[in-house]
């Protein structure tokens, strides 16, 4: 479902009309107008979880300041586009309490479901890397218990790469993670 409105919603509009709202379903800005999310299933919630605990536990690890994220916080992308990743990873001094957005994010994982599985691997894709923070994009699909991971190199190059057992190296910031608790 979509909310239209006369003109395209920019970012800073979108955020002073979701606080107004209070208590709304989960939507996202893309390209000036609010999109409703669907409902998560329970192996997404789950899996989301895993994520965030592996990518907590990975930053504890390493000795690293930052913060990890699950949704709620929104991702400005562009003037009339934002997203709200299922995690992330910042990296840096930790943002005020009371802060909405995140600008730059170090990792952005989306787990996928039938609905968000091509706006996820293209639209996200593209949009994440116009982020400069970015330098890493994880898709996770709880269906085949796979993670595919885009990284972007110090030169901008991104490649990808499909794991389903192993470690995972995100460097920078220097986390890793192991994939099978991601799928526990």
């Amino acid at each position: 479902m979509n909310i239209a409105f006369n003109n395209a919603m920019t970012v800073a509009d979108y955020l002073a009309w979701a606080e107004a709202q209070g208590d709304v379903t989960r939507v996202e800005l893309i390209n000036g107008q609010v999109v409703s999310m669907s409902p998560e299933l329970v192996v997404h919630n789950l899996t989301k979880g895993a994520v965030f605990i592996a990518l907590r536990e990975a930053l504890a690890k390493a000795g690293l300041q930052g913060q990890v994220f699950t949704d709620g916080l929104t991702v400005p992308i562009e003037t009339h586009t934002a997203y709200e990743p299922d995690a992330m990873v910042r990296c840096g001094v930790p943002l005020p309490p009371k802060v909405r957005t995140v600008s730059d994010p170090v990792i952005v994982v989306e787990v996928i479901s039938p609905t968000s599985a091509h706006t996820d691997t293209s639209a996200k894709l593209i949009g994440y890397f116009k982020l400069p923070s970015v330098r890493h994009y994880l898709v996770v699909d709880p269906e085949t218990r796979s993670l595919t991971h885009h990284a972007r190199d110090e030169k901008g190059v991104v490649t990808a790469h499909t794991l389903t057992e192993g470690v995972l190296r995100l460097d920078p910031p220097g986390l890793v993670i192991d994939i099978a608790e991601l799928f526990r």
